[in-house]
């Protein structure tokens, strides 16, 4: 028996009514209108690659928590965002920051954040700064980037933001203030569809904005934090929090050290277990895949040993970037000109001096081979990371070129796994 024809009614005994092209969306029985989404993230020409769903390896930082790792920090974030709005003389704070030394792992507590409120349905938007990766090191694109991800992840929103750019076109332009757009491409459409009641509220809407100290406009972050201050204290009761993640550098400390904003500092969270937890681990996975290293514990028995473990541990010093970095130095392949094993290169790990000694030793591996100076001096420079291909194009060499030096150097450098796609990340060379 045919199913008889899905029927709904809009506008139920309206007169005059006249629209344009539309898309319909249906769901859970409710029906709303919007314009295409896709045209109208299109036209807002959003950084794609900035929020938490970017590919890591082309577009870094490619930090994520460790299963089990950061427990207490995340509970404590995800606690604040939790709580519910109530009427109260006591004010909601809606801004949490958390910052820590570089290497503490806040990239990778934002990537969590992120993937809990999307998972719920309540991240309206992620933005990852990173420095020395053209417009993601800025402020030009960040509210359209905001904007459009909250269309695309509260689609009641789209309206809104289409009327904004229809009354104002101007709003796209680069010379408009930052505060302007946030306010008429993300603040009011987010405020306008909660108060038409198309919004499902199951607690309150997350932004994550992560390596707020990565960004180079630093005049467009003072003026981010002023106005965003400046809105919740307008509209104590809109059910949106922001999470920030950045080092303390003192444009950032000064705003947001207040009493309207929740502080979280990893530094006085141990990483200890954390970082043991990693290590074990890492090379473990490291002796299945290693026939040198599965050899050697077969002989030997455990390795690393649990002296050895303990020393790595209090030589990382809470770094997750150092404890990473040391792992890949360690159970790197051995070359031609190094011939050193893993179990030779553990005990060079603990007698280098943190990162600046790992980055030496590592780099040592090809400063022998041609065009090696030119490539790292290039690569610590670049404003806007290339793909390999494109290095080697603006230096004048062979693509292989490139790949030579740089396949030595996969502990301290990313390196695309073609010569035409992704980019060669060495943005931590010049410090």
């Amino acid at each position: 028996m045919a199913e008889a024809p899905l029927h709904f009614e809009n506008f139920s005994g309206a007169r005059g009514v006249q629209l344009g092209h539309q898309t319909i969306n249906l769901i859970a029985g409710n029906q709303y209108l919007s314009s295409g989404r896709k045209n109208l993230i299109r036209q807002l020409n959003p950084i794609f690659d900035a929020s938490h769903t970017r590919d890591r390896r082309k577009s870094p930082p490619d930090s994520a928590c460790f299963p089990g790792t950061r427990k207490v920090v995340i509970q404590g974030i995800t606690s604040w965002a939790d709580t519910e709005i109530v009427l109260s003389e006591t004010p909601v704070v809606h801004i949490y920051w958390i910052h820590g030394f570089a290497g503490s792992g806040k990239s990778a507590v934002s990537l969590e954040i992120a993937k809990i409120y999307a998972g719920s349905g309540r991240l309206l938007a992620s933005y990852f700064f990173f420095r020395n990766a053209g417009d993601r090191s800025g402020m030009s694109r960040f509210a359209v980037t905001l904007a459009a991800q909250m269309v695309a992840a509260v689609p009641a929103t789209a309206s809104f933001v289409e009327a904004a750019l229809d009354a104002d076109p101007g709003l796209l332009i680069q010379d408009v203030s930052l505060a302007v757009q946030l306010e008429r491409l993300v603040y009011e459409p987010f405020q306008a569809a909660l108060e038409q009641g198309l919004v499902i509220l199951k607690g309150s809407f997350v932004i994550v904005v992560d390596g707020l100290d990565e960004c180079e406009d630093k005049q467009g972050v003072v003026d981010f934090i002023d106005h965003m201050l400046d809105f919740f204290e307008r509209h104590p009761s809109i059910p949106l929090r922001f999470f920030i993640a950045s080092r303390v550098e003192e444009h950032i400390r000064s705003r947001l050290d207040n009493d309207g904003v929740v502080l979280g500092d990893l530094n006085g969270h141990s990483a200890d277990n954390d970082i043991e937890m990693f290590l074990q681990a890492s090379f473990q996975g490291a002796a299945v895949k290693d026939r040198l290293i599965k050899s050697y514990v077969r002989a030997n028995g455990e390795w690393p040993t649990k002296l050895h473990m303990n020393k790595l541990i209090e030589h990382i010093e809470g770094s997750f970037v150092l404890a990473s970095t040391i792992f890949k130095f360690i159970v790197q392949p051995a070359t031609e000109d190094d011939p050193s094993t893993p179990m030779d290169r553990l005990p060079l790990a603990l007698e280098m001096n943190g990162l600046d000694g790992l980055y030496a030793q590592t780099l040592a591996r090809s400063q022998h081979l041609p065009h090696f100076r030119n490539i790292i001096s290039t690569l610590a420079l670049l404003w806007r990371p290339l793909p390999i291909v494109g290095l080697a194009r603006l230096l004048g060499i062979e693509a292989f070129e490139v790949v030579q030096v740089l396949l030595n150097l996969q502990a301290i450098v990313h390196v695309p796994g073609t010569d035409e796609q992704g980019e060669v990340i060495g943005s931590n060379l010049l410090n």
